[in-house]
Formats: structure tokens, sequence, C-alpha cells
């Protein structure tokens, strides 16, 4: 069993960043790919940055391309999402969630959220001036 804690979310003005960082327990994420999803109000979840268990494969959505960089410390068994130019329509609750690396699909991560089965509980960016 893993559980998932985020952390780093917060008000930030447009243009600024945000680190967030996902911190595990309960497991090793050694063979947990990882990906980490917002929700908006009113919007479906969707998935903007998945990573494999290795780091070797990582995933992004066209619109947080170049802006956002998702890394992993399997040592201290975190992974983490540093969001730069941050825009309004990056307002939402950001979660991260795991999943054996072997079941994930990690192109299909901007709609695959399905595919994981341990999620945090949650971290709210707002970007608003």
């Amino acid at each position: 069993q893993v559980q998932l804690v985020e952390s780093g979310g917060g008000l930030v003005e447009p243009g600024g960043s945000l680190r967030l960082s996902c911190v595990a327990s309960g497991s090793s994420l050694d063979y947990y790919a990882i990906g980490w999803f917002r929700q908006a109000p009113g919007k479906e979840r969707e998935g903007i940055s998945c990573i494999s268990s290795t780091d070797e494969d990582t995933y992004y959505l066209d619109s947080v391309k170049g802006r956002f960089t998702v890394s992993r410390d399997n040592a201290k068994n975190t992974v983490y999402l540093q969001m730069n130019s941050l825009k309004p329509e990056d307002t939402a609750v950001y979660y991260c969630a795991a999943a054996p690396d072997i079941i994930v699909v990690l192109s299909t991560c901007a709609s695959g959220w399905r595919q994981y089965n341990y999620w945090g509980q949650g971290t709210q960016v707002t970007v608003s001036s």
C-alpha cells in the first residue's frame, strides 16, 4: 500500500513558479510510475506529467511543455513537479498518483488517470494577480 502526500501548492502571481512535492510512504517507489494530474472546477481531471519508475521516460501535456519539469528522487521516495511561468489557466487542485510501472502506458498520461491506483489528497494551486 502506497500513501502519497502532496505539498507546495499556494497562491502565485502569473509568471511565477511553484515546486510541488509528492512524498510516498508505505512502499518504495522504485517500481512505480508517477503521474501528476490536475482538476479545475467544472473540468475533467487531466494528466499533465507522468514519469516512469526509472526516470527514463516522461510525458508532458502540450500546454505545460517547456514550463513544467517532473523529476524524482527514489532514494527520498519523492517526486517533484517544478512549475514555471504559471498562468491563470493552471489554477486547479493538483494530485500525484502512483501505479506499478508495468501496468502504465505513459503516453496515455493526459487521459489515463484511471491507470493509477494510489492518490494523494491534492494541493491547491491558484495563479492570480
